[in-house]
């Protein structure tokens, strides 16, 4: 399509003309249903909202906690009054000393400090699950090893299958 060259003043009224109409005409709509579609806007928009998880707290101690006693003229230090919850338990001091123990790069210092923190189990690591996934690894208890109890021919018996699918089979995969 081509462009129009011959652009006179009647033609310039018209387009005029028109693109006022079309702007009363989306005014006159805005005005009419902008408080609808902007009703449904926000609808939308609060079905689509993310869904929030509770947060799990430690479980309450079993007797109060002993309050210290006040000694007369003195104010209690801030740092007693807002104690900082963390749900993991404190590193023992042995474990923590590892991390100041050379370089990593030399498989000590973090490295050495990491990897023996993974070997801790986690019941021993935090007060409570953090998340779900904590459920397939909590209290599970020791490792168990179990032995393989069966003989040769049961293994080699079981590894074929029996439904005739290996009828044909060479000789030189029977003999073992």
């Amino acid at each position: 399509m081509s462009r129009q060259l011959n652009m006179d003043t009647v033609r310039q009224n018209f387009l005029k003309e028109d693109f006022l109409r079309e702007k009363v005409l989306r005014c006159e709509w805005h005005r009419k249903y902008g408080s609808m579609v902007k009703a449904k806007q926000k609808a939308k928009a609060a079905a689509h909202l993310p869904l929030r998880l509770p947060t799990l707290s430690p479980k309450a101690p079993l007797s109060p906690p002993r309050t210290p006693k006040a000694v007369p003229g003195r104010a209690p230090s801030p740092a007693l009054k807002a104690p900082i919850q963390s749900e993991m338990y404190p590193v023992p001091p042995a474990t923590r000393a590892l991390l100041y123990e050379g370089i990593s790069h030399n498989f000590q210092g973090r490295y050495h400090y990491l990897n023996t923190r993974k070997l801790d189990i986690p019941e021993m690591r935090y007060l409570f699950p953090i998340t779900t996934n904590f459920a397939y690894g909590w209290q599970l208890g020791p490792p168990v090893k179990r032995e393989l109890v069966s003989c040769k021919m049961c293994r080699i018996d079981s590894f074929f299958r029996k439904n005739g699918a290996f009828e044909l089979l060479d000789p030189r995969d029977l003999v073992l």
